[in-house]
């Protein structure tokens, strides 16, 4: 497994299994099916409801500590935000059994930011999040964030797929030290992808499917990814990605693909702000 190293020096792999949607009850033997097929990044959220899950399946592995990258994601808090962010990283730790956290990202860019972050920063120091982060930052936000904080974000977690490549957005973030990490890799089958005549194509020449050519596309563009996958033979193909090279010529016609909007939703939307922002989780 290839790694990245973050702006504080640890080390994160740079691919990983994610287990957005993947309803509690399925997210364990996920999991280990995941472990089992060698993945070692491993990324949840409070507000997907599975970290127990996740948990159950990290300590029946048997997989010492040290060899996982475990994230997770604080959601909007209440004011004040600062008190809840530290209640809310005690309870994802609880839940997920573990002393510590790899990465804890803000899972989205509104409420008392600033308060969050604070917490977060806390976090750090004390070593209980190896690495602190955001998810869904547009560049204004992520730049306001970086300026007005002593610690830097470590990634910034956001859409990032052939139809929205994000490539200024990486470039923004590497000059300010931040590593990009998709979400949404294969914008969840929009836009045809998966029969996708050019992704087609270039997985014909190299032997390969579409989403192995995606997480290629991705991690050779030093972008972090985690597909997920219910299928142990699906975690198998999406990890097998560094056998290959997209050649120059193949990067640049992947390139062609980008539509420079969201397929999802916008985070810069009024109407979405409204409807995002104040929503909270069930204690």
């Amino acid at each position: 497994m290839q790694t990245v190293t973050l702006n504080n020096g640890v080390q994160m792999p740079i691919l990983g299994f994610g287990v957005y949607q993947i309803p509690p009850e399925q997210t364990e033997q996920a999991v280990t099916e995941a472990l089992a097929a060698g993945y070692r990044l491993l990324d949840t959220a409070a507000a997907y409801g599975n970290e127990e899950a996740v948990g159950r399946a990290v300590k029946k592995s048997g997989i010492p500590r040290e060899e996982l990258f475990v994230t997770t994601k604080l959601w909007v808090q209440d004011a004040p935000a600062e008190e809840n962010a530290q209640r809310a990283f005690d309870a994802s730790a609880r839940k997920l059994g573990l002393d510590y956290l790899d990465l804890y990202l803000m899972h989205q860019p509104y409420g008392d930011v600033y308060g969050q972050w604070r917490a977060m920063e806390a976090l750090n120091r004390e070593g209980r999040a190896k690495a602190i982060g955001v998810a869904n930052f547009y560049p204004d936000r992520l730049v306001d964030l970086v300026l007005n904080n002593e610690i830097t974000p470590a990634v910034n977690q956001i859409e990032t797929h052939p139809f929205f490549q994000r490539t200024a957005d990486q470039d923004l973030m590497r000059e300010h030290g931040v590593q990009i990490q998709s979400w949404g890799g294969f914008a969840e089958g929009k836009n045809d992808l998966f029969t996708n005549a050019l992704l087609s194509g270039i997985g014909a020449e190299h032997g390969k499917s579409v989403a192995q050519v995606v997480l290629r596309w991705l991690t050779q563009r030093g972008v972090v990814a985690i597909p997920k996958s219910v299928r142990a033979e699906r975690m198998a193909e999406n990890i097998d990605i560094f056998g290959f090279e997209l050649d120059d010529d193949q990067m640049a016609a992947i390139s062609t693909l980008d539509t420079g909007t969201t397929l999802f939703f916008d985070h810069h939307d009024p109407k979405m702000v409204t409807w995002l922002a104040p929503r909270r989780l069930d204690a």
